[in-house]
């Protein structure tokens, strides 16, 4: 009875797992947009990926103070890593493709914890 009840949570929780990961719309995209501050550096990176059902195009991300740069287009679940060209402001990126997508991330920082390498 116990292993059924245990089968029946773990089948529901891959099942939701499943639907979550499934586009629900023909156009989506997700921004990604980090900067980890090392004592002497900024790391900074900004990943898009194409959530949708569609091919996305005419991508274009704006760094801000007049940096922007064209990616093109994204594939349906297909990933694109980008770093922000020197002396953009690292506040945040707006990402423009066409079929009225439009996304303002601001940059997120990792979490440090004691010990590990940057903390």
């Amino acid at each position: 009875m116990v292993a059924a009840i245990a089968g029946g949570i773990v089948v529901a929780t891959i099942a939701a797992m499943l639907a979550s990961t499934i586009p629900t719309s023909d156009y989506s995209l997700n921004v990604d947009a980090l900067k980890d501050e090392q004592s002497l550096f900024t790391n900074a990176r900004v990943v898009l990926t194409n959530t949708g059902r569609q091919e996305l195009t005419n991508i274009v991300i704006d760094y801000g103070a007049s940096q922007q740069e064209k990616v093109g287009s994204l594939a349906p679940g297909e990933k694109a890593f980008r770093s922000p060209p020197e002396g953009s402001p690292l506040d945040s990126v707006t990402v423009t493709a066409d079929h009225g997508i439009k996304v303002v991330q601001q940059y997120r920082k990792p979490i440090k914890l004691p010990g590990m390498i940057g903390s």
